[in-house]
């Protein structure tokens, strides 16, 4: 950040760390902290992006579906292990696995034996259905008996049991995962198709885990996910914290609220200065300035025997782990995984408005644009809702501007939204925050 103009840097987030006390003071320290929370887990999605589109310049309009498998992955971490499910479709599962890997096993031997031309593509379009069929054969009953114990509440295989906090690294994992099959099919394709491509893929993903309910019970949603931090009933009945928080003069029950809200704030914080200062340390090496080498000319980069396709698929797995363990800590903070809550158009805009407002390709500003736009995000429908009060109270009674402005408010945030993009690309087009050029 010192390169980009300490005293700026400072003095942005000294402004935000404002606006959040200022909200403590006017509504809630309870509403503030949970702001709070969000805006940490959203800088961590914007670094992710940061990394794929400030460092490399790959346009990833997926955002969503790399944050799904991660609460994906918070479900099938901490859930409780289900053995009937298993004792009932497991075997099924299994065989529908083994059926497709042997499929494409199968077919990748074959292109390799046989040469281009019309019979070999017809030897794979005749495996791959084979193949396709073979592992429906198997899938379908498993799934079948599987939704059907106990579908009012459970439905699903379950999960490890295991603490919700490992789920973080797991979802990055399955998040590079998937990137690195998406990457392998759409990072030749041109800017624009692979922002198509990503965008699509992203409804693909989500698609399947609203619909597959054998997995995490699809749109039906999974609640009572485990917590790393106590819960508030505990912090209650606990001696020592109710002794704690009179003292204070706070109220028990108050104060367990904001303890446990500050504990996720602790950990979440944690992740993203970890995150920050690997991310910085990347930018700074060699490897950083050959990423930015690439993004700024890859013809140029190319020509100095650099591989530019294997280094876009290295840096779009990176960016898209670092969405996937933020999409797992996103599920763990709510406590319950809801996948027709992700919207792959309207959220992955919105990450891409933090990045570009906070300044594409400096972390720093990365993140600054996650707390700014989530916060802006939040409080502009209170905002429209105080200003259609403001304005209505000196309009005569029953005016239809009135009644507009207040049927309006909860739309206000495409507004301010639009608002802050153009104001910040008309006076500052590189971000609150620019990346500095280094020569």
């Amino acid at each position: 950040m010192a390169g980009n103009g300490l005293g700026r840097g400072l003095a942005a987030f000294g402004a935000m760390a404002a606006l959040l006390i200022a909200v403590g003071y006017a509504q809630s320290w309870s509403v503030s902290l949970a702001m709070l929370n969000l805006c940490l887990i959203s800088a961590i999605m914007a670094l992710g992006l940061n990394i794929q589109w400030g460092y490399a310049g790959l346009f990833n309009a997926g955002v969503m579906g790399f944050v799904a498998l991660g609460g994906l992955a918070a479900v099938l971490v901490s859930e409780p292990f289900r053995p009937e499910a298993w004792r009932a479709g497991g075997a099924g599962l299994g065989a529908a696995a083994a059926s497709a890997l042997a499929a494409a096993a199968l077919i990748a031997a074959l292109r390799r034996r046989m040469r281009p031309g019309p019979a070999r593509g017809t030897m794979t379009a005749i495996l791959a259905m084979g193949g396709y069929a073979l592992a429906r054969h198997f899938f379908d009953p498993a799934v079948e008996a599987i939704e059907a114990i106990d579908p009012s509440s459970a439905g699903n295989i379950g999960g490890l049991g295991l603490p919700i906090i490992l789920s973080w690294p797991v979802g990055g994992l399955f998040a590079a995962a998937a990137a690195w099959l998406v990457g392998k099919i759409a990072l030749g394709l041109r800017s624009d198709y692979l922002a198509i491509a990503t965008l699509g893929i992203s409804e693909i993903i989500i698609a399947i885990i609203k619909n597959e309910d054998w997995l995490a019970r699809g749109v039906k949603n999974v609640s009572g996910l485990s917590r790393p931090v106590p819960y508030e009933l505990e912090l209650q009945q606990s001696a020592w914290f109710v002794a704690k928080a009179q003292s204070w003069g706070l109220d028990p029950a108050e104060a367990s609220g904001l303890a446990v809200k500050a504990m996720y704030a602790g950990l979440f914080a944690a992740v993203l200065l970890a995150i920050l200062w690997l991310a910085e340390r990347a930018l700074r090496s060699p490897w950083g300035r050959m990423m930015r080498a690439i993004r700024d000319n890859e013809h140029a980069a190319a020509a100095m025997g650099k591989d530019v396709t294997a280094r876009h698929l290295q840096v779009f797995v990176l960016g898209s782990a670092v969405i996937g363990m933020a999409g797992a800590m996103l599920t763990t903070l709510d406590g319950q995984f809801t996948p027709g809550t992700y919207n792959p158009l309207r959220y992955t805009f919105l990450i891409w408005v933090m990045v570009i407002v906070g300044g594409s390709g400096n972390n720093w500003g990365a993140v600054l644009g996650g707390f700014l736009i989530w916060f802006v995000w939040v409080q502009a429908e209170p905002a429209g809702l105080m200003l259609a009060e403001t304005v209505g109270a000196l309009l005569p009674e029953g005016s239809p501007l009135a009644q507009a402005l207040s049927e309006g408010a909860p739309h206000m945030r495409m507004i301010f939204m639009g608002l802050i993009l153009l104001l910040v690309l008309r006076f500052a087009p590189r971000g609150i925050l620019p990346e500095k050029i280094r020569r």
